[in-house]
């Protein structure tokens, strides 16, 4: 599927790796629809991708409000795209060091923003784009947003892996489910990016990090990233794959 000219939509586009995301689409000349809480810099992230981009504060766990999300999407044209970048982790151990158990609304809240809100961005977006006509065989395509905590799950990181997990058990499931709308879905899982949340590390958290990397020995680029998203759109034959992007790194229990 060809970028140029069609309407696509980033969660969490207002930052990180749905911004990397938005800024290689709108170079490649798709309209992009950023989608990020009210509270983030959807706004000024929007006016640095110039004329081609606009900013819709949405929470995707609410039906509601992601839905005129994509409304708003949709009025620069038929959405063809969505990459679904929202998520967020949490530290919680099983058993914690004064020896309660671990807390279970933090459990929930992670499940919450990354596997309920992956399965609402999934189904109205994919119901959006089965409305539309095929260009060349094809109505659109959804890219979501693993790790590699999905594969190598960090002690205290259980409720993201367990998110993470489940998204990636979805991909090839929900790539059968919406072959016969003639729908795509693939899932990046990045390890170790370079995101504004690691920026605030210290600089020998941030050199350990980098060495763990077999190679390239550096954080990931979220610009790598956006390019990845990119390809899988305009690859037609990708589909029901995750794909690691993680510079071959293994992550050690802690």
């Amino acid at each position: 599927m060809r970028l140029e000219g069609i309407s696509a939509a980033v969660t969490g586009g207002a930052s990180g790796l749905g911004l990397a995301t938005a800024r290689k689409m709108v170079k490649a000349g798709a309209t992009v629809t950023l989608i990020d809480l009210p509270t983030s810099q959807g706004e000024e992230s929007a006016r640095e991708l110039g004329d081609a981009a606009r900013f819709v504060p949405a929470d995707v766990t609410d039906e509601q409000q992601f839905a005129a999300a994509l409304d708003a999407a949709e009025e620069a044209g038929p959405l063809r795209a969505l990459v679904h970048c929202a998520g967020r982790g949490a530290r919680i151990r099983l058993v914690e060091k004064d020896g309660s158990p671990g807390e279970l609304s933090a459990f929930e809240d992670v499940i919450q923003l990354n596997l309920i809100g992956s399965y609402n961005a999934l189904r109205l977006g994919a119901a959006r784009m089965a409305r539309h006509e095929d260009v060349d065989g094809e109505r659109g395509a959804v890219v979501l947003t693993a790790s590699v905590a999905a594969f190598d799950g960090q002690i205290g990181q259980i409720a993201y892996t367990a998110s993470k997990s489940a998204i990636v058990g979805m991909t090839l499931c929900s790539a059968r489910d919406l072959a016969s709308k003639n729908i795509r879905v693939c899932t990046i899982a990045p390890g170790i990016m370079d995101t504004p949340l690691l920026g605030r590390l210290r600089e020998d958290v941030r050199q350990g990090l980098e060495q763990s990397v077999p190679s390239p020995q550096r954080l990931g680029d979220p610009a790598e990233f956006g390019a990845l998203a990119c390809n899988i759109v305009e690859n037609p034959y990708l589909n029901g794959e995750t794909i690691r992007l993680d510079g071959g790194i293994r992550m050690a229990p802690r």
